[in-house]
């Protein structure tokens, strides 16, 4: 069974949205809670420890029934139940897609029950000093060698959850920069540093070049037999990880069924385990599984992932608004953003629709944005008073971690201070200095948590990845493919070929062949 490949802007919904959109665009709702009281209480989903607002944004009752009924004529349902049951839904590759599977704690499938069993045992010798270096001392520091979903996952999780870390330093390794991995490596004693090479295919090359360059440097003192003790793989490529030096009983195993921008859930969060423990990388996945459920079984209305799609539709579809904002008020979510950049980006910036036809309407958005309220200071300006519509999800939390109850409410009154003033910008004053206007009607969702911990963090992770998921349903596109990644990759190759036989002719294209031959001055 294949997904279903329907033309949305060919839906009875669609043209019902079209038209609704024209009697409302024009819609000044900046006093809408003065004429609506109930409105907050309607536009709002509690869950468990979840609280999401979305009364903030430019739409009515009918809005939301339209975008409903879009969901339904798309078969929404449908294919959210091909995802879970392991249909293979990314089609182009053949692919099942079941991250979810990795964190399914009431069908837990054999292989990953086995490979969870063997990270907690490894990683709790990491931590209890039970694993020693080649000199006997204890490891002190971990490093994650990885690119893409090999890295921006783990690295997001590891300093979200920094409160919850042990002794050991995390490190991460994923730019082809050789300065950057020369910068890594003067913190560190090889004789105290376990090193995680991270590769489903264990030949992506800013990995596997970054990982001999390190094993390069371990070997300055220390023997080939010493890198068992020091270097573990994750991969799906036992062979190749072999050759590279790695003992099979340290090559933590990956799936085909994994796509990497969603693989901090299997062996590749590895490194999260050794930082803040199993028993917390363990909650990480049961906050997951719970909004699985929730996403998989909840009515549309009442559904997380499935409003924020459908909000994100409407304002990329009928407003064209190219982008849109997230702003999470807590310094431990600095990396948010990036992870989430490649999950969505990479998953939906797509331009041929799932019947292989060239898409004539707008497809993936621009993710961007980064905490508060350091935000604040920098390009709030633009959501304020500049000319595009950047609809902007703030993510808050109720506890702060440390106690300082202080800082805390002056940080979480910008929060709830910010998404009024957006909305409600000073259309009811009087304000004679144009300079000082501010026009409203700019759109937030809020999603307040209790705490951050690793349940809660999981579960704010899965809402994200489901939000794609349903983008690219409605869109008709296949979200879980990565082709154009792939075409720079497969270019580099010759580029790489010219520099090193130190021939720019090799390359055709005109202007980076004069690049290159501007470039391979250097050397004479």
């Amino acid at each position: 069974m294949s997904l279903p490949k329907i033309n949305p802007t060919k839906t009875e919904a669609w043209k019902a949205l079209e038209k609704h959109f024209q009697e409302t665009k024009m819609l000044q709702m900046q006093d809408v809670f003065s004429k609506d009281p109930g409105r907050a209480d309607r536009f709002k989903i509690e869950w468990q420890d979840f609280y999401l607002d979305y009364s903030k944004n430019k739409i009515t009752d009918e809005t939301l029934s339209l975008l409903i009924n879009l969901a339904e004529e798309v078969k929404l349902k449908e294919a959210i139940n091909q995802q879970f049951s392991g249909k293979k839904i990314n089609e182009t590759e053949n692919r099942e897609v079941l991250h979810t599977a990795l964190r399914d704690f009431e069908n837990t499938k054999p292989e990953v029950k086995a490979t969870l069993q063997k990270m907690e045992r490894f990683s709790e010798e990491i931590i209890n000093g039970s694993h020693k270096g080649f000199t006997g001392k204890v490891i002190t520091d971990v490093v994650n060698i990885g690119i893409g979903g090999s890295h921006l996952g783990p690295e997001m999780v590891a300093e979200a959850l920094q409160f919850y870390r042990n002794h050991l330093k995390i490190h991460f390794i994923a730019n082809i920069d050789g300065d950057s991995v020369a910068e890594t490596l003067k913190k560190l004693n090889p004789e105290t540093t376990l090193f995680i090479v991270v590769s489903k295919s264990f030949t992506t090359q800013e990995t596997i070049a970054n990982a001999s360059v390190v094993k390069k440097w371990f070997l300055k003192n220390a023997s080939e037999a010493d890198i068992e003790k020091h270097f573990v793989a994750v991969s799906a490529n036992v062979e190749v990880a072999k050759e590279f030096g790695i003992s099979e009983e340290n090559i933590f195993p990956m799936k085909d069924w994994v796509g990497g921008r969603f693989s901090l859930w299997s062996s590749v969060g590895l490194s999260i385990c050794c930082s803040i423990g199993f028993n917390n990388f363990e909650e990480l996945l049961k906050g997951a599984f719970e909004m699985d459920k929730h996403f998989k079984n909840e009515d549309f209305n009442k559904n997380i992932p499935v409003v924020l799609a459908l909000l994100s539709v409407w304002y990329n579809n009928f407003f064209n608004a190219e982008s849109e904002a997230i702003v999470a008020y807590s310094q431990y979510l600095h990396k948010l953003v990036p992870y989430l950049q490649q999950a969505v980006m990479e998953s939906n910036g797509k331009s041929v629709d799932r019947n292989g036809n060239k898409i004539d309407y707008q497809t993936g958005t621009i993710v961007w944005g980064n905490v508060g309220s350091n935000s604040q200071h920098a390009y709030f300006q633009l959501l304020h008073q500049g000319t595009k519509l950047i609809p902007t999800d703030f993510i808050g939390f109720s506890e702060p971690l440390h106690g300082n109850s202080y800082n805390h409410n002056i940080l979480m009154a910008n929060f709830f201070a910010q998404t009024q003033a957006l909305w409600e910008g000073t259309h009811a004053e009087k304000v004679e200095n144009p300079f000082k206007f501010f026009e409203g009607n700019k759109p937030t969702n809020s999603i307040l948590i209790k705490k951050l911990t690793p349940k809660n963090l999981g579960s704010l992770i899965a809402i994200y990845e489901h939000k794609l998921f349903v983008q690219g349903i409605i869109w008709n596109i296949f979200s879980y493919d990565q082709w154009g990644v792939e075409l720079g990759k497969t270019v580099a190759k010759g580029t790489l070929t010219a520099m090193e036989k130190n021939n720019p002719s090799l390359v055709k294209n005109p202007s980076t062949r004069k690049l290159l031959a501007q470039f391979l001055k250097k050397s004479q």
